[in-house]
């Protein structure tokens, strides 16, 4: 793989890392991250306006990138790469988040008129089905073998859909602690996730 010769040093320093990265390297990982955690937590910000979900996307963005690093092409920038993957996950969320709070039988567009809306059947067969559930047990067991504090987060955000806020109050903690403890708790399980597929594949 060659790198483009009119990468800035940023962009050459990212291509070694992902380099590093290909190859196992976690601090590599976590470099990447640490680089553009913040600059796509902000664009994310902008584009979502909610903090929680901007927080969220941001994670997604990163597991996304590191799921199909193997993709990356040194055409572009990873810079460039990564916010192409921010910026859809954005609008694929915002699409979602349209459909989920309209009326199942209209949806209103950008002129404030209601259309017909045709939904898909989100009605798995038996054998989705069954795969759905094995997913989710391996998961469970994931999150259970976490280190307690990780697990515990993890359980009240996404098993008891706890708010930020709410986890704050209930942990009698910082807010921005619980965000900075959640954004670690899911790049761990991400991580594992991913070493376990690895493995399997």
């Amino acid at each position: 793989m060659e790198i483009n010769p009119n990468f800035s040093e940023n962009a050459k320093n990212d291509f070694n890392l992902v380099l590093r990265a290909k190859e196992g390297d976690q601090r590599a990982y976590a470099e990447l991250m640490q680089r553009y955690k913040d600059a796509i937590y902000f664009m994310a910000l902008k584009m979502l306006n909610n903090k929680d979900d901007a927080m969220d996307l941001a994670v997604e963005t990163f597991g996304k990138a590191f799921e199909n690093l193997d993709k990356y092409k040194p055409d572009f920038a990873f810079s460039t790469w990564l916010f192409r993957i921010a910026t859809n996950s954005c609008i694929d969320f915002i699409r979602k988040k349209k459909l989920n709070v309209v009326s199942l039988n209209t949806m209103v567009d950008d002129d404030g008129d209601d259309r017909p809306l045709q939904i898909k059947s989100d009605s798995l067969n038996p054998e989705e089905s069954s795969i759905r559930k094995q997913q989710s047990k391996q998961l469970k067991m994931i999150v259970d073998n976490l280190p307690q504090r990780y697990r515990n987060l993890i359980v009240l955000r996404y098993y008891n859909e706890l708010s930020y806020e709410e986890i704050a109050r209930q942990l009698d903690l910082p807010l921005g602690t619980i965000k900075a403890q959640l954004f670690r708790a899911r790049s761990l399980l991400y991580h594992i996730m991913d070493r376990k597929r690895k493995i399997e594949l």
